[in-house]
């Protein structure tokens, strides 16, 4: 019989490509990922691998092997969920979600304190993750539940063992200092408004550029800061001389000392759950749904908080 942690590690290096990176993920040494596949070699009676310069390629019957997996590995978790929801649907044990920063910050921390009422036996394990690398854990059965967002208005691309649930509607806000001419403004702005105004905002590649290079179209702001961290970005804002562009749900309480004012052409993102269809009946997945259900959210912040 095929032994299932040396399938999935099979899976997890015809993805990422080496025994290193399979290790990594899987949170093994290289050299037991190396024997976890000899092990499989045996089982199945030929060879899975081959080297090909530093890394390792899938065989033909490798390959065979790989696209199999995921039937596998979706017929034993319908087995275990099936178990768990006939004995008494109660959510327990650990449920492993991975997010993008904001998320855990805006959408699953203030859950935390709701679920550990709810469902006391139930504890989450939280990694940050890109939505990308994110979505690949879920498919690779390394994490159970994920938070991704869209891209530039386009969903991540799920894989066909997945599905997923619309969240939230996130939007950005610009934030000032209170001394700031701009917060005078008790309106949305527009973008003759801001004309004129230095920024701190997010490095290029981010989700944030991309907002805030569509706010200029083809004008040319002056930037003098590129900032990742949005705690960063506001102690430059509080100091009175730049402008950002930050997302609700990264936004902390503003104190006394900054205000936000909403843009009359909202940048938005949309945030998705996603887990695997296998995984649908699983009681900790749906607790945790719950729990981040629309109308269990904390209102959006309000344009001058």
């Amino acid at each position: 019989m095929i032994d299932v942690a040396a399938l999935r590690a099979l899976r997890s290096v015809a993805t990422l490509g080496t025994l290193a990176a399979a290790a990594d993920e899987l949170g093994f040494t290289a050299s037991a990922v190396s024997q976890q596949i000899k092990r499989l070699e045996r089982q199945v009676g030929v060879p899975v691998l081959a080297q090909a310069g530093r890394g390792v390629v899938l065989t033909p019957a490798g390959q065979a092997v790989v696209d199999s997996a995921p039937d596998v590995f979706q017929a034993l978790e319908r087995c275990a969920e099936a178990a768990r929801s006939v004995a008494d649907g109660a959510p327990r044990g650990v449920l492993r979600v991975v997010a993008f920063s904001t998320a855990i910050r805006g959408l699953l921390a203030p859950a935390v304190p709701r679920l550990s009422t709810h469902s006391p036996d139930l504890r989450l394990h939280l990694t940050e993750q890109d939505p990308d690398q994110a979505l690949h854990s879920v498919h690779s059965g390394v994490a159970d539940l994920a938070l991704v967002h869209d891209a530039d208005g386009l969903p991540a691309p799920l894989p066909p063992s997945m599905t997923q649930s619309h969240l939230h509607t996130d939007a950005g806000d610009v934030v000032m200092s209170r001394t700031h001419p701009l917060a005078a403004l008790d309106r949305p702005l527009a973008r003759a408004d801001l004309a004129g105004h230095a920024w701190v905002t997010s490095p290029p590649g981010t989700v944030c550029h991309q907002w805030f290079r569509r706010l200029f179209e083809n004008d040319e702001p002056a930037v003098p800061h590129l900032i990742d961290d949005f705690a960063t970005q506001l102690s430059l804002v509080a100091a009175g001389e730049v402008l950002a562009l930050i997302p609700r749900l990264a936004r902390p309480p503003l104190g006394d000392h900054l205000v936000a004012r909403p843009l009359r052409r909202q940048p938005k993102r949309e945030v998705y759950a996603a887990w695997r269809r296998s995984a649908e009946a699983s009681p900790a997945i749906q607790a945790v749904l719950r729990e981040l259900a629309p109308e269990n959210q904390l209102s959006p912040a309000s344009s001058t908080a």
